[in-house]
């Protein structure tokens, strides 16, 4: 079957995921003209190539062009000009995709805050299970617990531990914890982004026997949930994490969590 050559302005601006309107409008301004317009009925026909340059256009007024500065861009004899500006517009797309994610990456860690601050409020001190992925963490040094001084700029520490050369490939999710094995208790960082370094631990994904604290109870909470995951689970923890939610300007609460498997 012979394949097409010209596509009605209707078809032109659904592949092009646009509307006809727009197309009409890049026309009357000289940005994208139709290979072939009808001179009886007007009807527009837009090639390939029209969609190719149409798609360009779009992409470049995500990157905050104005139509004016894309018609003189596009409008270049030289294609090295052209490539040249495609080439510094496709690293900025990448830094916008870097944001995005770094965005996403702050909401999800604020909707993981705001999660744990609800189920404090409504499990009382009830335990109570979470299926929780696989997570890496960064243990402290030197931190063995929370204070006023060192949650404020909490994950600074954590940055000043990995060296300048590895500090773009660490980013940690706003989050302040104790994780405590064998009678060792540290701070750590959640990471979002990482790589293979000292003081690194790797959370297994699976079930996690959780409860809420506050300062006063939370050893005895931490030794209620160990035995009630051995009695009740008939697991045997080798490490227990105790989250910070903070719940004022100078106050803040424990989820205590027990991996049961």
């Amino acid at each position: 079957m012979k394949e097409k050559e010209f596509f009605q302005i209707g078809e032109a601006a659904e592949i092009a995921n646009t509307t006809s309107e727009t197309l009409r409008h890049y026309d009357r301004i000289g940005l994208v003209r139709p290979s072939r317009k009808d001179k009886w009925t007007n009807y527009r026909y837009y090639t390939k190539q029209d969609i190719v340059r149409i798609n360009t256009v779009r992409a470049l007024q995500v990157m905050d062009l104005s139509l004016d500065e894309i018609r003189k861009v596009l409008a270049y004899d030289d294609l090295g000009k052209i490539v040249e500006f495609l080439s510094r517009a496709e690293k900025k797309a990448d830094e916008k995709i870097a944001a995005i994610k770094n965005s996403k990456a702050k909401i999800k860690a604020a909707k993981a805050d705001y999660e744990r601050k609800l189920r404090w409020k409504e499990c009382g001190q009830g335990s109570y299970i979470r299926e929780i992925p696989e997570r890496v963490i960064l243990l402290s040094d030197t931190l063995e617990k929370p204070t006023l001084d060192n949650l404020w700029n909490y994950l600074s520490h954590f940055y000043d531990k990995v060296t300048p050369r590895l500090k773009d490939d660490f980013y940690f999710e706003d989050l302040a914890g104790i994780y405590t094995e064998k009678n060792m208790s540290r701070l750590f960082a959640l990471c979002v982004r990482y790589c293979e370094i000292d003081g690194l631990r790797r959370l297994p994904a699976g079930k996690y026997l959780c409860a809420s604290s506050n300062e006063e109870d939370r050893e005895e909470t931490v030794r209620r949930l160990l035995s009630e995951a051995e009695g009740g689970y008939g697991a045997k923890p080798q490490f227990v994490l105790q989250l910070v939610i903070v719940s004022g300007i100078l106050h803040w609460n424990y989820e205590v969590q027990v991996y049961i498997g």
